[in-house]
């Protein structure tokens, strides 16, 4: 699990096996599985609340190395509601948004995972997976 700094591609979304975790489901960590697109290994991303991921603000500012319009074009994120600003400009479900980068153990292809933690409602924590995209540094 790393950020990105250089600028990258995205190349295609991969599907992974669950996206939505709620409340006693997330208490330690959500694990989320998906195959490569390049040589079907399962690779297994272990998701622990408060401690994986980084801002999703990083990818877009003055974009080093996402564009904003590429973040909303792929569906990897959306535009936040206004009530909820203070997350971000871009968000997942309007909670704090996060990212990291992983790479394939078996053909060391690389892909990024986006997902938003937090508090939807009272009594309703989620922890839901954008999606898992392949891609390549430009």
């Amino acid at each position: 699990m790393y950020s990105i700094s250089k600028k990258i591609f995205i190349e295609k979304q991969v599907s992974v096996d669950k996206d939505t975790f709620s409340n006693a489901e997330i208490d330690h960590l959500a694990e989320v599985k998906f195959k490569c697109c390049n040589c079907g290994h399962e690779n297994t991303i272990k998701i622990t609340p408060y401690e994986s991921g980084f801002p999703i603000f990083q990818l877009y500012n003055e974009e080093k190395v996402l564009a904003k319009n590429e973040l909303l074009r792929n569906k990897i994120v959306s535009e936040t509601s206004k009530n909820s600003l203070y997350f971000g400009e871009l968000t997942v479900n309007d909670l704090p948004t996060l990212y990291f980068g992983t790479d394939c153990p078996s053909c060391r292809s690389k892909y990024i995972c986006v997902f938003s933690y937090g508090e939807k409602q009272p009594g309703l924590t989620l922890l839901t997976i954008s999606g898992v995209w392949k891609y390549s540094e430009i």
